[in-house]
């Protein structure tokens, strides 16, 4: 089992607006497909320098009340879940 810090791959519903993958409605965690109540704050990394790639993160709470953080590596196409 990954340990808390790390973050294992997922698969999200997402709405798009002006981009693909604007933002997670829903998601994956340990088999269950859980809806996303709300997204608590968002932000990114990278963009700045060539050599890394954008990364954008979701903080979210499902609507059972849980709290998790989802990533998105759009140089992979990916999402991850914390």
């Amino acid at each position: 089992m990954p340990s808390k810090t790390e973050f294992e791959k997922t698969q999200v519903e997402c709405r798009s607006g002006h981009k693909a993958n604007e933002y997670p409605v829903a998601f994956v965690f340990q088999g269950a497909r859980l809806e996303v109540a709300e997204i608590v704050d968002r932000w990114y990394e990278g963009g700045v320098d060539p050599e890394q790639p954008v990364i954008d993160y979701f903080r979210v709470r499902s609507e059972e009340g849980r709290a998790f953080i989802l990533k998105y590596s759009g140089h992979l196409d990916q999402w991850f879940i914390r």
